[in-house]
């Protein structure tokens, strides 16, 4: 965090209702909740997680640099008597108690985004072209559930001019009580797609728990919701039943932030749109037509927010993927390079159509193929086999070479594929890395995905292990 003053002790005792205890010091500069990655000056939060509890790390953390800790009442006396404490019946609603603190000395216009794909690309977007209009603060990583939402408002500066939150969910119910915490103006929805139906049982159901963000809106906040789905109607009157004004993106001629035109490239994207009445031409340094489409959720928020539409537009030319969401690399082989595209950090079967769409735009350089390595797709329900089986017709309509499955479920692809299009299958990634190592050559194009729980990442860092890796440097585009 920064080294400015984020709270000062007394705000935050007031927020949380605390009891101090020993050299409190006047302000801190920021908020953890990992003892490893502590920054000099910061308060952090003992949180009871899954695995561990935070109390354990309390003196690791202090000796690091924490200016204070934030312990549960109960757990105080097994710390030392002169320990820099603020004392809270329970850590994580302490968290939240100072969030809520947060969002009332908040000035920024707040923008939150949910969807079942583009989420953090969306919101690490918004952050990238707000900050060309003022300062902005935004969720890191993916942060978006119950403790990642209340950290994520906690550690907004009163200063800050624009403020962009991710909400995710695995079940219903979960997304109402984080935007209600955020309070945002602006809603936006990516899209919809079947992913946690083995928790919701239908895509309807997917769309209603997503619609709970729009519960949470200011009065007369807006809705950003994609045009193109078949979701839409259903969301546009979830968010009319909450009292927001509807604003609608992507290539539907009735679309508020319209599509006009689009050329896709390996590295890039550029696009002309009507935004809100306003005609803007502008390049995308990501890769991929759902990026094109989710950028006019971007900027139809920045327009919202009274931000510089033209100035956002012309940042959008220096946006990166985020790690494992597209990122590219160069793999340097005997007799020449070949280019991985690390799209590792998690899959469902819209994002997994996605990145297959990225590999089939890839440049492969002579003899080069396109490779695919994908894990399993998880938290898909009874449908799960045919779910995976359907990618064949990606596969093919997108020119990929080689496919090579890892885990139970993608053998349902396997089992599909065309023999000349197997690449190699094996059960997990452990087993599947030494036939991906083996298989690749100079001026391939190899593309990795799969679930968090298929555990592709190793993969990807086999490949950068084995041969040097370099950032990928893309060609000059006027």
């Amino acid at each position: 965090m920064s080294s400015t003053q984020l709270w000062t002790v007394d705000a935050m005792a007031q927020a949380m209702r605390a009891t101090r205890s020993g050299p409190l010091p006047a302000s801190i500069t920021g908020i953890s909740i990992d003892s490893r990655s502590i920054g000099p000056g910061e308060a952090f939060f003992a949180i009871k997680g899954d695995a561990r509890d935070g109390h354990e790390f309390v003196a690791l953390a202090l000796a690091s640099g924490a200016g204070l800790a934030v312990v549960a009442a109960d757990k105080r006396a097994a710390l030392p008597t002169d320990a820099p404490l603020l004392a809270v019946p329970d850590v994580l609603e302490g968290l939240r108690d100072l969030a809520r603190a947060a969002r009332t000395r908040a000035h920024a216009k707040i923008i939150g985004v949910t969807g079942s794909v583009g989420k953090t690309g969306t919101k690490d977007a918004l952050r990238h072209v707000l900050a060309s209009s003022g300062e902005t603060h935004a969720s890191v990583a993916s942060y978006n559930n119950h403790w990642g939402v209340p950290l994520s408002l906690a550690r907004c500066p009163a200063s800050a001019q624009f403020a962009v939150f991710e909400m995710g969910m695995n079940h219903a119910g979960e997304i109402e009580p984080l935007s209600r915490l955020v309070q945002p103006h602006i809603a936006i929805i990516t899209t919809i797609a079947p992913v946690h139906l083995e928790q919701l049982g239908t895509i309807e159901a997917i769309a209603d728990a997503k619609a709970e963000i729009f519960r949470g809106l200011v009065p007369g906040g807006a809705a950003v919701i994609n045009r193109d789905i078949p979701q839409y109607g259903q969301l546009a009157r979830a968010a009319k039943q909450a009292g927001a004004r509807v604003v609608s993106f992507g290539e539907h001629a009735e679309a508020d932030a319209r599509l006009l035109a689009s050329s896709l490239h390996p590295d890039c994207s550029t696009a002309q749109a009507n935004v809100l009445g306003t005609d803007v031409t502008y390049k995308i340094g990501a890769a991929g037509h759902h990026v094109v489409v989710n950028s006019l959720a971007v900027l139809a928020a920045v327009s919202l927010a009274g931000a510089d539409l033209a100035r956002s537009a012309l940042a959008l030319a220096s946006l990166t993927p985020p790690a494992g969401r597209g990122t590219r690399n160069v793999l340097d082989l005997p007799g020449g390079r070949a280019l991985l595209i690390d799209e590792s950090y998690n899959a469902n079967p819209a994002s997994m159509r996605a990145a297959l769409a990225l590999l089939g735009q890839a440049e492969v350089v002579g003899r080069g193929r396109r490779i695919a390595v994908l894990g399993d797709m998880l938290e898909l329900g009874p449908r799960a086999a045919d779910l995976h089986r359907d990618l064949v017709e990606f596969v093919v309509d997108q020119d990929i070479d080689l496919v090579f499955c890892c885990g139970s479920l993608m053998h349902s692809l396997w089992e599909a594929l065309s023999s000349e299009r197997r690449g190699g299958y094996a059960k997990d990634t452990a087993a599947l890395e030494a036939q991906v190592l083996a298989a690749i050559r100079p001026g391939d194009a190899i593309m990795v995905k799969g679930s968090l729980g298929s555990r592709m990442g190793p993969i990807v860092k086999a490949l950068e292990r084995h041969y040097s890796r370099n950032a990928f440097a893309a060609p000059s585009r006027g």
